[in-house]
């Protein structure tokens, strides 16, 4: 049997010393950037390992499509069987929760985390799920590829054209206690595609001229790789402490409008990423913008944007003042802050940069750095 090739491999003893540490369930995450590396397989083939070290594992959902030599893998596990939930004019299978709960496995295996549940589920999403068992202590092994993690969507669309809808917030995966990186060359990728190894016969030649291009597989392998090794670099190191005289903060200035905002925040969010730097989303609330009298639709925007910093991994300060930038520039001082992230179309004034925010930085702010991103393109 015929297996994907799995770099950074984590031996299951690895996973085992960690489910002891603590009464909290403990989270693997397989990270692939496409379908069909073996990110499944690779899970599969780990709960063997663990049945065969004793662990009680269990399969919660799988999502073989038709593949042999990933359905030959569920020989010998035990899967809990998903339920019904009605969907429009029919049924559709969905995680069953509450069965995983009354089973209590040590470690359950939960593919397709990025999936978006049916109308009415309690959780809209499954990562959300996913963390209802881990708060419990279930251990969870889990799977998703790289263009699903919300800090990259942008980055994702500018290189593939893929507008990709279903996403899972950094902090989730960053706080992953293991991050396995499932690897294959576009080559190889390619090459189990048109052996219909992924996909079924009818699909190959549209998805190899669309989305599994040489240059669309290389774009998101190499964002796969890197953001591994990035969320290895973030993890905090016993004994090894940031210089002095570098902040440990960067600021970025967020507003109601939530297109030009999103795209700052996962840009500030990826800086910080890479820096290993706590980041905190600011803004600047004037008297005419109090929620008794701001407009619902601009306070909804805000709260979806202070929403989306926090998945991110930020967090958010309202400050209260009529003077924007002085406010600004204040709260960096106060904060020891010397990196910020604007934006450089003009908005208006409730949107998320004024016409002179970034003029007054780059002349009235000396020893704070800028990163400037064009929210637009």
């Amino acid at each position: 049997m015929e297996s994907p090739r799995t770099h950074d491999r984590i031996s299951p003893d690895d996973f085992l010393r960690l489910i002891e540490k603590s009464r909290l369930g403990k989270l693997k995450i397989y990270l692939g950037h496409a379908a069909g590396v073996g990110k499944t397989y690779e899970m599969l083939q780990e709960a063997h390992r663990l049945k065969k070290a004793g662990v009680d594992v269990v399969i919660g959902w799988i999502e073989t499509h038709g593949r042999k030599e990933t359905e030959a893998l569920l020989e010998g596990l035990e899967i809990i069987p998903p339920k019904k939930a009605p969907h429009g004019n029919t049924t559709v299978e969905v995680l069953d929760v509450e069965a995983i709960f009354k089973r209590y496995p040590t470690v359950c295996v939960i593919d397709e985390l990025p999936y978006t549940n049916v109308a009415g589920s309690q959780h809209p999403k499954r990562y959300l799920e996913v963390h209802d068992l881990l708060l419990t202590g279930i251990n969870v092994i889990t799977a998703l590829n790289i263009q699903h993690l919300e800090s990259l969507h942008d980055t994702v669309l500018r290189a593939t054209g893929v507008d990709v809808r279903e996403r899972v917030p950094d902090r989730f995966v960053l706080e992953a206690d293991q991050i396995v990186n499932v690897d294959l060359t576009a080559e190889e990728l390619r090459e189990r595609m048109k052996q219909g190894k992924i996909y079924p016969p009818d699909r190959v030649a549209a998805a190899l001229d669309n989305f599994f291009t040489e240059n669309n597989l290389n774009e998101l392998r190499e964002l796969a790789l890197r953001e591994t090794a990035n969320a290895l670099d973030r993890r905090p190191r016993l004994g090894v402490k940031s210089p002095p005289d570098v902040s440990e903060k960067i600021a970025v200035f967020i507003s109601t409008n939530p297109a030009t905002t999103a795209k700052l925040l996962r840009a500030a969010s990826r800086l910080a990423g890479r820096l290993n730097r706590e980041w905190i989303g600011v803004y600047v609330r004037r008297k005419n913008e109090d929620p008794m009298r701001i407009p619902a639709d601009l306070q909804r925007q805000f709260m979806h944007n202070a929403q989306l910093a926090t998945e991110l991994g930020g967090s958010v300060t309202v400050l209260e003042n009529q003077n924007v930038c002085q406010a600004l520039l204040k709260f960096c001082r106060e904060q020891d802050i010397h990196l910020v992230v604007l934006g450089t179309s003009e908005r208006r004034w409730w949107q998320f940069t004024r016409p002179n925010v970034l003029d007054f930085f780059m002349h009235h702010a000396p020893g704070i750095d800028l990163h400037i991103v064009d929210p637009v393109h």
